[in-house]
């Protein structure tokens, strides 16, 4: 119910754009409007190929990671939580699995923040963003990724394991984390070069992903290790029609809140488009990355941070869970806000000891 109330506003939001755009573009609702198919090239490059490479990727993972993620202790049905819940981690964590309840835990919880992060907002992030802008969303990517594991714990427990069970299980992600931290505070530059270097590979990934499936689609030959392009670019396509209405739809809420807004960000220190940001990010990810470029730094860095384990929420993920495992829709919620909100103030606190 909450999806169609949302998809409804979105496509009033779709009309107020499209008659905008019709009557010369006076309100601002047009261009937004427009920009959501103008996103349409960078998030088919970034995303595309992702989604034709994830059966071939997740072969490899099953044979490779799933043994030693066992040998260390934890569930095989991790390997699935490094993709994103709607791009396939769901039914690899399912496949892999020791016990149902910890790929249910894996391929929904870790799979909507960690695989979430990892195969969408990272690669799209950076085909979206501008490029003077890149420093900013990788410090928030990692912060977020410090945090996230705070809200696994509660959505673990909150799924009924015990603390003694999810500390067994996450100790892996628990250990990344903390390299993470020492990275952050002992050399900052490192890290992020570090990061630049795995977008990077991450790029050429992807590239190739949708070089084999464009390959494929011009000879009419299929393969089981990749998904049709066809198929991805109706992914990618479907999220730009959403854009359509939540681009206009962001620019609209900043209006109508714009006092709430303001008093929400003077006592977060954020300037409004951040506090928007974030609203919007809770729904969709892609409007709210293409809001960074009229931030300061200190919100760029926020909202990255936040979007680590918020994004898409109240959008797609909600929905995702809900037709496959009500049962995990609370964990879900409360894991994800947990991890966002705990970003949110670590990377405040962070920008404010860093300006002192």
């Amino acid at each position: 119910a909450m999806n169609r109330v949302i998809m409804i506003f979105f496509a009033v939001a779709a009309v107020l754009g499209g008659l905008d755009c019709i009557a010369g573009n006076k309100k601002g609702y047009g261009e937004r409007f427009e920009e959501a198919f103008r996103l349409l090239g960078p998030t088919a490059l970034s995303m595309a190929g992702m989604i034709c490479i994830s059966p071939a990727l997740s072969f490899l993972l099953a044979r490779l990671l799933a043994p030693l993620l066992r040998f260390l202790g934890t569930d095989p049905a991790l390997a699935g939580g490094f993709f994103a819940i709607d791009m396939g981690g769901y039914q690899l964590a399912m496949q892999l699995a020791d016990t149902p309840d910890w790929g249910g835990f894996f391929g929904i919880i870790v799979a909507a923040v960690f695989g979430c992060t990892l195969t969408f907002t990272l690669p799209v992030g950076i085909g979206v963003i501008e490029e003077n802008d890149t420093g900013y969303f990788l410090k928030g990517i990692i912060i977020g990724l410090i945090t996230m594991p705070a809200g696994f714990f509660l959505g673990g427990l909150l799924f009924g394991f015990s603390p003694l069970q999810l500390l067994g299980r996450l100790a892996v992600l628990l250990v990344c984390a903390l390299l993470l931290v020492l990275g952050l505070g002992k050399c900052p530059s490192r890290m992020l070069k570090g990061f630049r270097l795995f977008v990077r590979a991450l790029k050429i990934l992807i590239t190739l992903g949708l070089t084999i499936g464009a390959v494929l689609y011009l000879l009419d030959l299929q393969s089981r290790w990749i998904t049709p392009v066809m198929d991805a670019m109706q992914t990618v396509s479907s999220i730009c029609v959403v854009m359509l209405g939540s681009l206009p739809a962001a620019l609209f809420l900043q209006r109508l809140l714009r006092v709430p807004l303001q008093k929400a960000g003077n006592l977060l220190k954020l300037d409004e488009t951040a506090v928007t940001a974030i609203l919007i990010g809770t729904v969709s990810v892609l409007p709210a990355l293409t809001m960074l470029k009229d931030m300061n730094p200190r919100g760029r860095v926020a909202v990255s941070a936040y979007l680590v384990s918020a994004a898409s929420l109240m959008g797609a993920h909600i929905a995702f869970t809900m037709g496959v495992s009500p049962d995990l829709t609370g964990p879900l919620i409360a894991a994800k806000l947990t991890g966002a909100f705990a970003a949110l103030a670590v990377s405040l606190w962070m920008e404010r000891r860093s300006s002192t």
